[in-house]
């Protein structure tokens, strides 16, 4: 398994400070928290030491070069796309599997970054388990499902896809800036990175890392239920300290969608407007509502693109809505190509000759 190697530490004071080697003066004071420390130059240990002042002023960090790394190996990528959440179980890796496979389906070059480095479940949901990565002397080699669709992730590289992946923050930091500096993508029309839930130390490195790269912002994804969105208003906050654009809200399993009949019905009421509530009283943009439905989970199981395979449900046509608003927010194509919306257009049609109407289901459409 790849991973990153660690800096050797100095040995702790009492005061419980411990830096890494490297970022300690030679002259330092015993200890020294480190140049790089958010108190160098500020704590108790630093009272006295000739480095003092510079330490305080910041000059001493040094630059870190990882986002002009970034930035020059992904310069043949055209929009990066983040996929966050701010809970567990809410779709995320469903919506960034389903939105890669309905962009490559529409005619683009798709890359899929899953930096879920302890949940892997990437590999499975484009059903790739069992593919390993190749490295050659210019860098790592996506897994290709076809031409138009890579995809990179740790669930590759572990000899059993039940190994637990038991790392701390810096390590899994590591692994993130090789995934980011070392992956030979070449040319994409998108990248989407499927992230953890939550606003961990692996978003606050993406973050950092991807400053200068071409981010074009973020795709939220929660469901209906309060304790979903409460959680999702902090990764809402979290795109405004970090600057990053959203794209849209989207709501996942907004009512349930029935497998023989096909009418959509809401099973609970969405809790103070739902997704798209939350979105208008944030100020970003709701991207639309997907339903819950067993063949979208049965899809994302078997490693299947839902929109293509299934347009005669509301599910592929919620979902596909909410592509097009994503891929023209990113600043890429409105449509999803001759071919697929041909497809979607006759299952529509087919749609709405077997769903007469819908009880209590959400609108998947985005706000106007």
């Amino acid at each position: 398994m790849a991973s990153s190697s660690s800096s050797s530490s100095a040995p702790s004071s009492g005061l419980g400070h411990s830096a890494p080697v490297g970022t300690v003066p030679k002259d330092a004071a015993e200890g020294c928290p480190g140049v790089e420390a958010a108190d160098a130059g500020k704590s108790d240990a630093c009272a006295g030491c000739p480095n003092q002042a510079i330490c305080a002023s910041g000059e001493a960090r040094a630059v870190d070069p990882t986002p002009d790394l970034v930035a020059a190996r992904l310069s043949e990528v055209k929009r990066i796309i983040l996929v966050l959440s701010g809970k567990g179980g809410v779709g995320k890796s469903t919506v960034s599997s389903q939105l890669a496979f309905t962009l490559a389906a529409s005619g683009a070059s798709v890359g899929l970054l899953d930096v879920d480095i302890t949940g892997p479940s990437i590999p499975r949901m484009l059903g790739l388990r069992g593919q390993t990565v190749h490295q050659s002397a210019t860098g790592w080699s996506p897994v290709w499902l076809d031409e138009g669709l890579g995809v990179m992730s740790i669930g590759f590289m572990l000899p059993d896809e039940d190994d637990a992946v038991i790392w701390r923050g810096p390590r899994k930091n590591g692994l993130i800036r090789q995934f980011l500096t070392d992956v030979e993508w070449g040319a994409l029309d998108y990248l989407i990175i499927d992230t953890p839930p939550g606003t961990s130390d692996e978003h606050i490195s993406l973050a950092q890392y991807l400053k200068k790269a071409p981010v074009a912002g973020a795709v939220v994804v929660t469901t209906p239920q309060q304790v979903a969105m409460s959680d999702v208003r902090k990764e809402l906050s979290f795109c405004r300290k970090t600057a990053t654009p959203v794209l849209g809200v989207v709501e996942n399993m907004s009512g349930f969608a029935c497998p023989c009949c096909g009418t959509v019905t809401q099973i609970f009421a969405p809790a103070e407007g739902g997704g798209r509530g939350m979105a208008e009283r944030a100020g970003v943009p709701f991207a639309g509502s997907i339903p819950l439905d067993p063949r979208l989970m049965a899809a994302c199981e078997s490693g299947e693109a839902f929109v293509e395979a299934h347009s005669a449900t509301e599910a592929a046509q919620s979902l596909a809505t909410v592509v097009r608003h994503i891929s023209k927010a990113a600043g890429g194509e409105a449509t999803l190509g001759d071919e697929l919306e041909a497809t979607l257009a006759e299952g529509a049609e087919a749609l709405a000759k077997a769903v007469p109407h819908s009880h209590g289901a959400s609108s998947a459409g985005p706000a106007q």
